[in-house]
């Protein structure tokens, strides 16, 4: 985008403006939204006419319900951008107007019948509302929507913004040509949600440091009680495999030596330190032990790369936060290049302030997961192919 003229054009950027808020509305994290102003400055200063708009939620197609509208994220834009930022409803049906130099945001565009199934004809109707199409949505980019995928086709000129640019160049630089070694931090409740990637990682990276539920399915599958812990018994076999194929290459997938138990989950429980061997039946894992924090820190420590995505124990409540704590910590002042993404990772990385440690903060979640599992983006495939038109 930053390489077009867009003076008097009408722009049309996708953002990913999908931030999460509380019951009563309020947004409680706006990453997201921060991240994409910066294109949105650029159009504005550049004397486009501009039109924004994001998913939020999953609404209904068809359906607007009040907690599924962008009023929310209108206002904290116009507070961002130090202007008005009027939110138009029905913009598919109903006549709108915006001038050069001047910003609208497009109502939640998962609402439009057709959206999710990348319908055409709801994309060639988007795309005759402006001149120049920009994606901006990295975090979407895994999904072929109508305005993902479908607007790129038709719009008269397709273009990637600045964040979906700046996200490509940094994964790249993290998977490409990797300064070695190369350590990827996978943790998460479930192993089938990531298994993908976990295989395609197991073939790449120096250390695969595993954490949550994940770590509870390897240890089972290495014979360690893990008490009523969190873990797919069924992927036991998986997890050996992928162990395997680590030792085959001389990699590692380190496990925890010493774990945080509780017999309750809640922020009232007991937390007990105790050796990975020792988790009691009654028991759950709920962070790693420090003496396992430590010797990843070490791990850490001397990286050429890290890539992370996943807190290690439920870092939520305080006695179950400290191993993520050292994690964090650890890359923070790792002299590693370090990239980070996913919705729990972003909410780690901003409990223990080290966002400006970090080399490169990843707005995707899904889509941050499958360009690091190797996999085609449609919406990055789709401006490409325009690119080469």
């Amino acid at each position: 985008m930053t390489e077009l003229p867009l003076a008097g054009k009408r722009v049309f950027i996708r953002a990913d403006l999908n931030v999460p808020q509380d019951d009563s509305g309020r947004i409680t994290d706006d990453t997201r939204i921060r991240a994409s102003v910066p294109a949105m400055l650029h159009a504005l200063k550049a004397g486009a006419a501009l039109m924004v708009t994001s998913h939020l939620g999953r609404p209904k197609e068809g359906e607007l319900r009040a907690e599924d509208s962008l009023a929310p994220i209108a206002l904290r834009l116009a507070e961002l951008l130090d202007r008005k930022v009027p939110l138009v409803g029905n913009w598919l049906t109903q006549p709108f107007e915006v001038s050069a130099g001047e910003i609208v945001m497009l109502e939640n565009c998962r609402v439009n019948v057709g959206e999710k199934a990348d319908d055409e004809a709801l994309a060639k109707k988007m795309a005759a509302l402006c001149d120049i199409y920009v994606n901006d949505a990295f975090g979407t980019a895994h999904r072929a929507e109508a305005t993902t995928h479908g607007l790129a086709r038709f719009a008269p000129i397709a273009c990637a913004g600045p964040l979906m640019a700046a996200e490509l160049d940094a994964l790249g630089k993290a998977l490409g040509a990797p300064r070695r070694p190369l350590v990827a931090i996978v943790a998460g409740s479930k192993v089938s949600t990531k298994l993908t990637i976990l295989r395609s990682l197991a073939h790449k990276v120096d250390q695969l440091i595993v954490g949550g539920g994940i770590a509870n399915t390897f240890m089972a599958a290495m014979g360690l009680p893990i008490g009523k812990s969190l873990a797919e018994m069924e992927l036991l076999e998986e997890s050996r495999q992928i162990m395997a194929a680590m030792r085959a290459r001389g990699a590692e997938v380190p496990l925890p030596e010493d774990i945080v138990t509780a017999n309750e989950f809640s922020a009232q429980a007991r937390a007990n330190k105790v050796l990975s061997h020792q988790c009691a039946a009654d028991d759950m894992i709920l962070d790693i032990g420090p003496r396992t924090a430590a010797k990843f820190a070490g791990v850490i420590a001397n990286a050429g790369t890290v890539v992370w995505n996943g807190p290690l124990g439920v870092f939520e409540i305080e006695q179950f936060s400290g191993g993520t704590r050292t994690l964090a910590s650890a890359i923070a002042h790792s002299p590693a290049f370090s990239i980070a993404g996913g919705g729990d990772t972003l909410a780690a990385i901003a409990k223990f302030n080290i966002a400006n440690q970090i080399d490169y903060i990843s707005t995707g979640g899904g889509a941050f997961l499958e360009f690091l599992e190797g996999k085609t983006l449609p919406a990055v495939a789709v401006l490409l192919g325009r690119a080469e038109t």
